[in-house]
């Protein structure tokens, strides 16, 4: 898959910086036999071309299942300013990723538990500020980055809703990229151009689409085949289809109660639905030819804030 990449050389040096200082305090992990054989947290981004589609019902229930299935999952809310993860889910943050850029907690110490054992680092505004750390904040920020490397199998990336700056960095920084659509017309047009624009100014050509609120299985099927058949002709991209989550009156319910549906009424369509794509999804990671790592996600914020 071709992604955008940079000489990496600021990073590469912060994070030597960072690892020498960790080392000076610290047991030498590799000698010690606390990390052996990893390789590297996967980051996934999870995205839709517009509002009202349920991604972040999407991402919360999908990590949920991952965790039942035995993976240890991290969810950064990258929705700057309207994250609703946490109302999704009961949860009240006391601080964000406002207040680590800010110099007043280190990541470990915003990360908040959920349900099932997934833990979630919380939306803040302070994300818009990262393309302008300084050398003092990156080195801080990318020797605890090593750290969340050690503790997590997954990280889940659920951006804002649209195509605006935030939402590019965030998903072409990822290792793999899920689209998020339903079946109204309007979704379909929005994702195309979501999609459009990573491929033609960001070449990535590789996304896995999840159809939200379909009626049936062959409705989501046939809305993947419009949005397949207009891409394939217009962009020179792979879409594969990952599954579908049914319209399921259960999830209205637990979002009325702030719940997530996996969690509240496991027996249903819907956590069916994600039992089903969380095993693709595990699945699928032996055949993903993966970007990098947690550091390499990051980067894109700490050498190339212009996004080019």
């Amino acid at each position: 898959m071709s992604a955008i990449t940079g000489t990496g050389d600021q990073a590469d040096t912060l994070r030597q910086m960072a690892r020498k200082a960790r080392k000076d305090q610290q047991p030498d992990v590799s000698q010690t036999g606390a990390i052996t054989d990893r390789q590297g947290i996967r980051v996934i981004s999870v995205t839709s071309g517009k509002g009202g589609v349920g991604k972040s019902n999407v991402v919360s229930n999908l990590a949920i299942a991952m965790s039942s299935q035995g993976k240890k999952v991290l969810i950064i809310d990258a929705d700057l300013g309207l994250g609703n993860l946490d109302v999704l889910l009961g949860l009240s943050p006391a601080y964000n990723l406002n207040h680590v850029l800010n110099g007043e907690k280190s990541l470990s110490e915003i990360i908040i538990d959920g349900p099932a054992g997934i833990k979630i680092i919380p939306a803040g505004s302070g994300i818009q500020e990262f393309t302008s750390l300084g050398q003092h904040e990156k080195l801080k920020l990318l020797d605890e980055l090593d750290m969340l490397e050690e503790q997590f199998d997954i990280m889940i990336v659920d951006t804002e809703a649209g195509i605006s700056e935030n939402v590019t960095y965030f998903t072409v920084a990822a290792q793999e990229i899920i689209v998020v659509v339903t079946p109204e017309p309007t979704s379909i047009t929005d994702v195309y151009a979501l999609i459009k624009l990573l491929a033609t100014r960001y070449a990535e050509h590789h996304f896995k689409v999840l159809v939200n609120m379909a009626k049936d299985s062959e409705d989501a099927l046939e809305v993947f085949r419009k949005l397949a058949n207009v891409a394939g002709r217009f962009l020179d991209i792979s879409l594969d289809y990952l599954g579908c989550v049914v319209k399921d009156e259960k999830v209205v319910e637990a979002v009325k109660r702030q719940k997530a549906v996996s969690e509240l009424f496991p027996e249903s369509e819907a956590a069916t639905c994600f039992t089903t794509l969380a095993k693709r999804v595990i699945e699928n990671s032996r055949q993903t030819r993966l970007k990098g790592n947690i550091q390499f996600f990051f980067r894109r914020f700490l050498d190339n804030p212009s996004g080019n």
